[in-house]
């Protein structure tokens, strides 16, 4: 019987680089992670961190959508793996218009609610009979009505808080007119009415600074919490090794915060 002369740690030697070369294969093999977003001026710092995972070996990919209910859709139907668009109220009002599950597994950045006008200048007051703008999904339109309220321009019933509805209405000595639409729309509505009740990053879309608006909601801490944006994914998902990397750079990335203080100065915090 003839003997192989080949030594042995060469062959371990080949046997570990197949077996490397099958890994590396797997890994160019795995598709990007796939996060769904709506169009705000926030995923420039989502873009730093996708390219800071780049640098990491996971390969992220940003999926925009144009309205706040199909990036939900998405992941419950695995278009995308994960979102990040929404605060937990809205999460919740999803999920129980849609029967769905869907669970937020980390905070984002958390930007303030604002009442905006390109008629009206910072310390003015919005005359009677004012149109204003608020966002036409239940939990946005019960927080716009919430800081009309804190303006002392309408009364709601007592009790009512982030369910709160044009019903809930109780006094409104300004007789201001109050319409609703598309939150995402907002920018848009601005040569229509005497002020939005939007966020910062539509009014900037509109060309209005962020800090010129005429009130915030920013004064509570429960409140930054709960209107924070949350990255949200499936129950079975929460621990997806990926996801978490991908999270875990985005929130201990520099530059990400550096790019979100640019975009929105003291409007914004970081409760993570």
């Amino acid at each position: 019987m003839l003997l192989s002369t080949k030594p042995i740690h060469m062959t371990l030697l080949s046997i570990a680089f197949c077996g490397q070369m099958l890994f590396s294969s797997a890994q160019a093999a795995e598709p990007p992670l796939r996060v769904g977003v709506i169009p705000v001026v926030a995923n420039e710092a989502t873009e730093l961190a996708i390219a800071k995972a780049r640098e990491q070996g996971l390969e992220v990919e940003l999926v925009e959508f144009s309205d706040w209910v199909v990036p939900n859709t998405a992941v419950v139907d695995g278009a995308v793996d994960v979102n990040f668009f929404q605060h937990q109220p809205f999460l919740e009002q999803f999920n129980r218009n849609q029967g769905a599950n869907l669970v937020p597994i980390a905070y984002g950045y958390s930007t303030t609610m604002g009442i905006y006008s390109k008629k009206l200048h910072k310390g003015e007051a919005l005359p009677d009979g004012a149109t204003v703008a608020i966002p036409s999904d239940p939990v946005n339109t019960a927080r716009a009505l919430l800081l009309l309220q804190s303006a002392q321009l309408i009364t709601l019933k007592a009790g009512v808080t982030s369910t709160a509805t044009l019903d809930d209405i109780t006094a409104n000595p300004k007789r201001i007119r109050i319409v609703q639409i598309d939150g995402a729309h907002s920018a848009r509505s601005f040569d229509d009415v005497t002020a939005s009740v939007t966020y910062a990053t539509f009014a900037k879309q509109a060309g209005i600074a962020e800090t010129d608006g005429l009130l915030y909601d920013n004064t509570d801490p429960e409140n930054v919490r709960r209107y924070a944006i949350r990255w949200v994914t499936l129950p079975e998902r929460a621990d997806d090794p990926r996801i978490r990397q991908f999270i875990e750079i985005y929130q201990q990335t520099p530059e990400v915060k550096q790019i979100l203080r640019r975009l929105y100065g003291e409007l914004i915090d970081f409760p993570w």
